[in-house]
């Protein structure tokens, strides 16, 4: 497998390089790399990065960052706001 391929900005490899790196800034560094793959390729090519980088930095908060993008999307679920949540919410009269 070359890595390149599937990180061909070198985004993910750098976030591991970069020491101190947080967890917001690999979020942010994810948010980029995923932004610009092929959508429907990212689940495995999250799995081979991770196996790849994240088996010599099980710790590293990029590690974490992948794994939690394993998961799946957050929950949307609860409040929405806007025009949107005002249409969806019958409308009350005082």
């Amino acid at each position: 497998m070359d890595y390149h391929e599937l990180d061909p900005r070198g985004l993910i490899a750098e976030a591991y390089r970069i020491e101190g790196i947080s967890a917001p800034e690999c979020r942010a560094i994810f948010l980029d790399w995923a932004l610009g793959r092929p959508e429907g390729q990212e689940t495995a090519e999250m799995e081979t990065l991770l196996a790849y980088y994240g088996s010599a930095a099980p710790d590293h908060p990029m590690s974490a960052v992948l794994r939690e993008g394993l998961e799946g999307p957050a929950s949307t679920a609860g409040r929405r706001g806007g025009a949107r949540g005002r249409r969806s919410t019958p409308s009350r009269e005082d």
